[in-house]
């Protein structure tokens, strides 16, 4: 199950049918099933507090990744995104805002099976997984 709520902001405009048989696509590829996806769409000062209760972090991001389980066989996570920050994203790399707000919902799954952000080496992976991801969605749609 993938659901998509708001807490601060208006839902982003997607086809919310297409991301999640996307999703689905990347969990199944990398060889998980789809358990419970909880994404929570917000502003920059909810996901900071967020981000300062619960991590201990003091500091603006795009997403915060909780995990539901040790996603061992099933992924199920809660995602809390920051829409102000990634339409800043989008505007300091040159990117629409749809294809920076698929790229960091990719993100938070590919934490989530294996993938991480902390090395030079694992940011290039971690990047080039997310651009794969990306051509996977534009072109199940035939579009980019």
């Amino acid at each position: 199950m993938i659901q998509f709520h708001t807490i601060d902001v208006m839902m982003p405009q997607l086809d919310f049918d297409q991301v999640r048989s996307w999703i689905t696509s990347v969990i199944e590829g990398e060889g998980y099933e789809v358990g419970e996806l909880h994404y929570y769409f917000c502003g920059d000062d909810t996901l900071l507090n967020i981000n300062r209760g619960r991590l201990g972090h003091d500091f603006y991001t795009d997403i915060v990744t909780f995990p539901l389980g040790d996603c061992e066989t099933y992924i199920s996570s809660e995602f809390c995104l920051s829409l102000d920050r990634i339409a800043e994203n989008s505007l300091t790399f040159g990117r629409t805002f749809e294809s920076e707000l698929l790229r960091v919902i990719i993100h938070g799954v590919l934490h989530l099976v294996g993938f991480d952000d902390l090395t030079d080496n694992d940011r290039e992976a971690m990047r080039n997984k997310e651009e794969n991801c990306l051509e996977l969605f534009y072109n199940k749609l035939n579009i980019r």
